[in-house]
């Protein structure tokens, strides 16, 4: 199936991607928007877009682009992080990688090259086409992308072994599901008084229904305005997320409650 990820090829959301699609069905995009906005424009029947890193947390460009458009999670992927720093010699002075693979490999660069110039580029896989162009280069990427001109100086960088990253996959609207064993929202309560993140929260706490993760994002109408999202453990399927659902709709009356739908986690070596 067509799908549209972040390029070029050798990122990790390459990888995520080939969970769904063989190489020739994958289409690279520049940004995340570009990805949602492809899906939601129906130019492409799947996106893959990094959403969570165990290390560095949400993934705030597609949490806002989630929000800016209609589009269903049909599929969580996760993936580790297994980062290798990738130059022709070591003999380089600069470090170019995705600014979260720099923020994840931080404590090693800081030990071991502290007088290297870190440059932020688009994927992890710019930065090693970089280093695979120019000999002062060192890239950050995954060992795989290593080549007969471009050896790895050291492998597994990232500052935590657990390092892992969740992936959502993306379709159009219509094929949002209820069934799956998570399920994601987006809600915007048009409101702003004490206590009312912990009504919102409420109801799935007195159903027995677990938040996995709850992030607030600025509205873009006006200052100190939020909506938030939410994971939850279970799907749209049960009663109980059925409840506390409506729930948060009856709270968010003045604003409105996006639906992400419900989805089952594959993880991808």
């Amino acid at each position: 199936m067509h799908t549209v990820t972040l390029g070029p090829s050798g990122t990790y959301s390459h990888r995520a991607a080939g969970a769904i699609a063989s190489d020739d069905e994958i289409e690279f995009r520049e940004s995340i928007r570009d990805i949602v906005n492809a899906v939601a424009d129906g130019d492409a029947p799947r996106g893959v877009v990094p959403i969570e890193n165990s290390i560095e947390g949400s993934v705030t460009e597609t949490l806002d682009a989630l929000a800016a458009r209609d589009v269903t999670v049909v599929r969580e992927v996760i993936t580790p992080i297994k980062h290798g720093l990738l130059a022709q010699s070591e003999e380089f002075n600069t470090v170019a990688s995705h600014p979260q693979a720099l923020a994840q490999c931080r404590e090693y660069l800081d030990e071991h090259y502290p007088d290297a110039t870190i440059e932020a580029v688009a994927s992890t896989a710019r930065g090693v086409e970089l280093a695979g162009e120019d000999p002062t280069v060192a890239g950050i990427g995954h060992p795989d992308n290593a080549t007969s001109d471009l050896r790895v100086i050291a492998a597994d960088i990232q500052d935590r072994r657990s390092n892992a990253t969740r992936f959502f996959v993306v379709a159009p609207p219509e094929e949002r599901s209820d069934a799956g064993g998570k399920s994601s929202f987006v809600v915007y309560p048009g409101a702003n008084y004490p206590g009312l993140l912990l009504e919102l929260l409420e109801p799935f706490a007195d159903r027995g229904v677990n938040l996995t993760r709850v992030e607030s994002r600025p509205s873009g109408e006006h200052l100190g305005d939020y909506l938030f999202h939410l994971d939850v453990d279970g799907g749209l399927f049960e009663e109980r997320t059925q409840a506390a659902l409506a729930e948060v709709e009856e709270l968010a009356e003045n604003g409105w409650v996006r639906k992400l739908g419900s989805y089952d986690v594959e993880h991808v070596v």
